[in-house]
């Protein structure tokens, strides 16, 4: 028996098939190979196409599906993991009215900031435990206000993972952790949150039915099936946002369990039973998959959009002999680089309105460049230094807040491949940090099986989950990046 996961990315769609039996990774590809396009019509605005995530699906799955050692009718069940925040508007007969307003897009700061004001700070945050600001909800305001003509034609509003689900199985559905992460969710009355419906002016009927993000949401259909190379009827039994995902493929499932993603934007995420949030609203609190009617569960999470955007743009302008270098030979030219970058500072918020800075978009900035002295490794590591900075800032927010823990647990893979990352984020955070090898998609195939019943429980679940490097602080070094810590605080206050 096998199961699929599906992970729905900005970048690319990645597919895992799992060995139900050994919960190892039978094999696993993503598609397209280099980055997906971001559509900018605006500054500030990021969108894409949902079809061009299904034929993403459909060509991911038919690399997995031609390899020797997997047979797609083993397949018993789907999960789906997604891009957070992003909207998919669709007409009755289910095709897409525009383009999907994606994570990374600010068009509707003003309007979620509006709305924070005018529902009542205290109200959003006791309710929602958020400010509506820059998600799906306020989105859709965005399009109500600003295409009507467009928003006349929608049926349904859908994330990313509802929208693939549909095209599985035909039918629209959405998870109440999915709401959540849209600010469609009420915690304290435990509903669609109608207060934000009423005062943006949308029809309640927009919202989907609702599913549970583990147990059988919907099945394969005939068309889907066709396409896909599946048989039909297979059971979709898991869908969940990719940080709330990322978290569930790390075994990060109870209050006190923290994991981080430093993909191309970066994340930690702390589970709790409370329903607690920030006064401030940096960080944002949204229900975990593994809450329950009887087991509350949700989800503290601190955002950098600019994580491995930084470096990945470092990359991209820099050649070395004529020839673009890769990840690896940077972090070569930095090693020798002391803590602190030779008094070097960047700041890593270019890629859009930060929530961490209360949804300020600052830029990206550099500071000390000294002409005479900083070579390319020093960009490297002040680079990287700064991320871990910008991620360090909002971790001091969830230690105010009580939801940190000593311990944080991540994929092995994007910025935590990096070495000068690795060290920096432990001594900075002063945190140990377990390594494991998965992802998002074997994630997503696990909660596939969990919600198919197949796993009864933890231990059942992530049996082939496996610890594949464990780092501790280093006292030598926690105080020289407390150093360089404080010098990036002083050139964050300037550029607020």
């Amino acid at each position: 028996m096998y199961f699929l996961g599906l992970d729905i990315g900005s970048s690319s769609t990645k597919a895992s098939i799992l060995d139900a039996a050994t919960g190892k990774s039978l094999a696993s590809t993503h598609y397209p190979k280099s980055e997906l396009a971001i559509t900018a019509p605006q500054a500030g605005f990021a969108e894409q196409q949902p079809e061009t995530w299904w034929e993403c699906v459909k060509q991911a799955c038919a690399e997995l599906f031609a390899l020797e050692q997997v047979d797609a009718q083993k397949i018993e069940a789907i999960g789906i993991s997604y891009q957070m925040h992003g909207l998919v508007c669709v007409d009755k007969n289910q095709q897409v009215v525009r383009p999907a307003i994606i994570w990374c897009d600010s068009r509707a700061v003003e309007i979620g900031e509006q709305a924070f004001n005018q529902l009542g700070q205290q109200k959003c945050l006791q309710q929602f435990l958020n400010s509506p600001g820059n998600f799906t909800a306020s989105k859709l305001k965005w399009v109500k206000e600003n295409q009507p003509e467009l928003y006349q034609q929608i049926d349904k509003i859908m994330l990313p993972g509802d929208y693939i689900a549909m095209k599985l199985s035909g039918d629209v559905t959405t998870t109440s952790s999915g709401l959540s992460e849209g600010v469609l969710w009420d915690f304290e009355n435990n509903q669609v949150a109608t207060d934000i419906i009423k005062h943006y002016g949308f029809e309640q009927s927009l919202i989907p039915t609702l599913v549970p993000s583990f147990g059988e949401q919907c099945t394969v259909s005939q068309q889907a099936a066709k396409e896909l190379g599946l048989r039909a009827g297979i059971k979709i039994t898991y869908r969940g946002g990719d940080q709330p995902n990322n978290a569930l493929s790390l075994n990060v499932m109870q209050a006190g369990e923290v994991a981080a993603t430093a993909g191309t934007s970066g994340v930690i995420y702390a589970v709790t039973d409370k329903n607690v949030y920030d006064e401030q609203s940096r960080v944002n609190t949204f229900q975990h998959v593994s809450s329950t009617t009887d087991n509350n569960a949700n989800g503290v999470l601190l955002c950098v959009n600019g994580t491995g955007r930084l470096f990945s743009w470092l990359r991209s302008i820099v050649s070395v002999q004529g020839q673009q270098v890769d990840y690896p030979h940077l972090n070569e030219l930095a090693k020798d680089v002391a803590i602190g970058s030779d008094g070097l500072s960047m700041l890593p918020f270019g890629n859009g309105a930060e929530r961490v800075l209360q949804n300020k978009n600052i830029g990206g900035h550099i500071q000390n460049l000294d002409f005479n002295r900083h070579q390319l490794g020093h960009m490297v590591r002040a680079a990287q230094e700064g991320i871990v900075f910008a991620l360090k800032y909002g971790f001091d927010v969830l230690k105010d807040m009580g939801v940190s823990s000593q311990v944080i647990r991540a994929g092995k893979g994007n910025m935590f491949l990096s070495p000068i990352f690795v060290e920096a984020f432990v001594n900075s955070c002063q945190t140990t940090v377990e390594l494991y090898q998965t992802d998002g998609a074997e994630g997503a195939a696990r909660g596939a099986g969990f919600g198919l019943g197949y796993y009864s429980n933890r231990a059942e679940m992530f049996k082939g989950l496996e610890l594949c490097a464990q780092y501790e602080p280093e006292a030598a070094k926690v105080d020289a990046y407390a150093n360089a810590y404080h010098n990036w605080q002083q050139l964050l206050q300037q550029s607020i």
